[in-house]
């Protein structure tokens, strides 16, 4: 993937680009985990500080928007070169939602810690890590243009549902057994679903991989059954 061009000027263009989407992304998977953790933990404090960084997540994805523009500009390139620049452009746009989906977490933690507790938080927290894992794997595999890495991420789409169901129907049954435990409830079955979502923009990620090193397209399910 990181192909070595002729010129040092676009491929260090190349390099902060890839470097810059790094960051971005580490900084979207700390902010989920430590929404969590405030969630977890009871800590408003680290909720409003989670809240309070999105700025830093938005200000992230100008600068490696502009980067992209600058270089489709100047260096007007073509082939894989083109098809890295247009991926990373779709790419930032779902690490920002990632960081939003973060913030939306913390929101309702702030909420969440204002009464007792519904029930230990123990499936939620394993549910934030799958999410995690799954993105940064897809950033690894954007960055080191593993296509075989991407796929991964598409395979452990299902652990990260099927966890995310489980929690839905414990809540429900909370819900259903108890009509005072509906507000705590639905407000823990939303952070699940911000989880879920996360699971989903990682995934988004990993399919424009794919189609960053093969040049297919593989967003919608039956295009994957397609021969190679």
């Amino acid at each position: 993937m990181a192909a070595t061009h002729t010129d040092k000027a676009f491929e260090q263009d190349l390099r902060n680009l890839r470097e810059k989407l790094l960051a971005m992304g580490a900084k979207v998977e700390a902010l989920v985990a430590q929404s969590v953790r405030a969630l977890t933990d009871r800590d408003s404090a680290l909720a409003e500080k989670v809240v309070g960084a999105d700025r830093e997540v938005n200000r992230l994805e100008v600068d490696i928007d502009d980067l992209c523009r600058r270089i489709l500009a100047l260096r007007q390139p073509a082939a894989s070169d083109l098809r890295l620049i247009t991926t990373a452009l779709k790419i930032v746009t779902d690490l920002e939602r990632i960081g939003d989906l973060a913030v939306n977490i913390a929101e309702r933690a702030m909420d969440l810690n204002q009464v007792p507790p519904l029930a230990p938080y123990v499936d939620t927290p394993k549910l934030a890590d799958l999410a995690q894992q799954q993105v940064k794997k897809a950033l690894d595999a954007f960055v080191s243009g593993d296509a075989a890495k991407a796929e991964e991420v598409l395979k452990g789409d299902d652990l990260l549902d099927a966890l995310f169901l489980k929690i839905f129907n414990e809540l429900l049954a909370y819900m259903m057994e108890d009509s005072r435990n509906i507000r705590r409830a639905t407000a823990l079955m939303f952070i699940a679903k911000h989880l879920e979502r996360v699971g989903d923009h990682a995934l988004n990620v990993a399919e424009m991989v794919i189609y960053m090193v093969r040049g297919k397209d593989v967003r919608h399910p039956k295009s994957r059954e397609l021969p190679e």
